[in-house]
């Protein structure tokens, strides 16, 4: 039996729009103890061009996450501008990949989906699993449940959708795939990477920006449950 504890994580997926990049992710752990604002459990901000999401083990990503960090900053302070996104997910890629060529050493368990923006090719988003296998893509998802998500994106996606649409789509298909009955501020979390003011941008969305969310497409998400 393969090790494959990202394949039980909470789905997270990510949808390339044509003013920018959204990625959403079920939130597993919920307590009424815990600071939803600033305990963000599936997504990080890595630079100022760059966020991801993440599925598996949460110790195994924060490793990934600090290395990436750290690259970018070194780009930054060599080059005078902020890393290529391929170029920072191909560093990280090469750091799992090698954990798989030694014994003594197991695989990172988590995948990561990575939302940028650079000069070359703009708006991007790209996906790597514990292997270092990376591609880029338009829409996909990791984590649980994953063929039912690409099932709904596959059929729904298109290239012309606006960043907003993109988030309603993301919501759409969590709201699919969650083991909870309806999605909640407390069970999602939401990542964009956008232009405000022309500058790139990423944010995070708060627990109440969230909520606000789901509410504004309450009709769209109460349809697309009764239909699963």
């Amino acid at each position: 039996m393969p090790w494959r504890p990202f394949s039980h994580a909470g789905t997270a997926l990510g949808v390339l729009a044509t003013d920018g990049v959204v990625i959403a992710a079920e939130k597993k752990v919920t307590s009424p103890l815990l600071e939803t604002d600033r305990s963000h459990e599936k997504l990080y901000i890595l630079n100022n061009n760059l966020v991801c999401g993440v599925a598996g083990l949460t110790a195994d990503a924060n490793i990934l996450v600090n290395s990436a960090r750290q690259y970018a900053q070194s780009y930054l302070m060599t080059y005078g501008s902020d890393v290529p996104v391929e170029s920072l997910v191909k560093r990280i890629s090469d750091s799992k990949q090698a954990y798989t060529q030694y014994g003594g050493l197991r695989p990172f368990g988590v995948s990561i989906l990575y939302a940028g923006y650079d000069r070359q090719h703009g708006f991007q988003l790209y996906h790597s699993d514990p292997s270092g296998n990376y591609g880029g893509w338009k829409a996909t998802c990791v984590g649980a449940n994953t063929s039912s998500a690409q099932s709904v994106l596959k059929q729904e996606y298109s290239e012309d959708l606006s960043l907003d649409a993109a988030i309603g789509l993301a919501l759409k298909v969590l709201t699919k795939t969650m083991d909870t009955a309806t999605p909640s501020s407390d069970t999602v979390e939401i990542a964009v990477m956008k232009i405000v003011d022309g500058k790139i941008t990423p944010h995070v969305y708060s627990t109440q920006e969230v909520k606000d969310l789901l509410a504004l497409h309450k009709e769209a998400l109460d349809s697309a449950k009764a239909d699963s």
